[in-house]
């Protein structure tokens, strides 16, 4: 497992390495990171991982991002709560973190992700130099998360959100129903859905540019793909890949199976909207892929990324 965690590091390593903002710190950079749902910010596997990347690089600072200081309710937060005011307040959290003055490189884990880029465009303060996020929701989900047998919070969570996922109650309170993009409701998802048509700046008349010029900012973008991913739906949403709308029969063009429209034809993309086509023709988003399941990090995962980029 420490190795795991020396191999994920060593990649924000080779980043902060070559970066120009800090050219002769001896210090690495500030790492920030935000779980993923169903998680804490002080997990006994997040506590474990900030440590074992200290093991490695002594006297560097981590930040685990938290929604509330009371772990229970910290995971409850993943389920329940609106997004948009969440990602304000973890701004003011990290704004009033001195370490993280000159900026930090941060990880998104599953949903995290997303979170840490929504706060990359609309704040930014202090900044982020590189992003990497594992499986995490870019162009929403068509699917509400599936639960263990016994996990109750989640059992609730899924039952609301399917019962009304773009209903006001819904927007509100539900996270998932904040990320749910229905490919056949895209009107009603434009519409009602209150945070992930904003963060991808679909809505003509509310685009906000400084999203472009916040993400374009980033030194780098690693978007990590999990290639059995069941949880994520579709698992293409991690490369900003979503499902395709069906025609008036309810068909895909791809016969068999739903049409996936990938990164660099969305018409976000195209339109570089928020600043991706902008960064992806720099060379700075990186579409990588482990073949596990949703969040099984492995370093047999990792280091074929590692030995990429050096």
């Amino acid at each position: 497992m420490r190795l795991l965690f020396a191999i994920l590091y060593g990649l924000l390593s080779w980043f902060w390495s070559r970066s120009s903002a800090h050219p002769t710190l001896a210090q690495p950079r500030p790492l920030v990171i935000w779980h993923g749902l169903g998680d804490t910010y002080n997990a006994p596997g997040i506590t474990q991982f900030m440590q074992s990347i200290k093991d490695v690089y002594p006297g560097i600072f981590i930040h685990s991002v938290y929604l509330n200081e009371d772990g229970k309710e910290d995971r409850k937060a993943g389920w329940f709560g609106n997004v948009n005011q969440q990602v304000f307040n973890v701004s003011q959290q990290l704004s009033d973190i001195s370490e993280l003055e000159q900026g930090f490189d941060a990880i998104g884990f599953s949903q995290g992700g997303q979170f840490l880029r929504a706060y990359v465009e609309r704040y930014n303060s202090p900044p982020v130099h590189n992003l990497i996020t594992f499986g995490s929701q870019h162009m929403g989900i068509s699917d509400i998360p599936a639960c263990r047998p016994f996990d109750v919070l989640c059992q609730l969570a899924r039952r609301a959100a399917k019962g009304g996922v773009y209903g006001e109650w819904a927007q509100e309170n539900l996270v998932q129903a904040q990320y749910y993009r229905d490919p056949d409701q895209l009107p009603l998802y434009l519409e009602r859905n209150q945070f992930l048509p904003s963060i991808n700046n679909e809505v003509d008349d509310s685009m906000n540019a400084t999203y472009a010029k916040n993400l374009a900012s980033l030194s780098k973008l690693v978007l990590v793909l999990f290639s059995r991913d069941t949880t994520v739906v579709p698992k293409e949403s991690s490369w900003f890949g979503s499902y395709a709308p069906q025609d008036k029969d309810g068909r895909s063009s791809t016969v068999g199976e739903k049409t996936i429209i990938p990164m660099r034809l969305q018409t976000v993309y195209t339109e570089d909207r928020f600043g991706l086509k902008t960064l992806d023709e720099r060379g700075d988003v990186l579409l990588e892929t482990c073949e596990a399941e949703h969040m099984q990090i492995t370093p047999e995962c990792l280091q074929p990324l590692v030995q990429k980029v050096q």
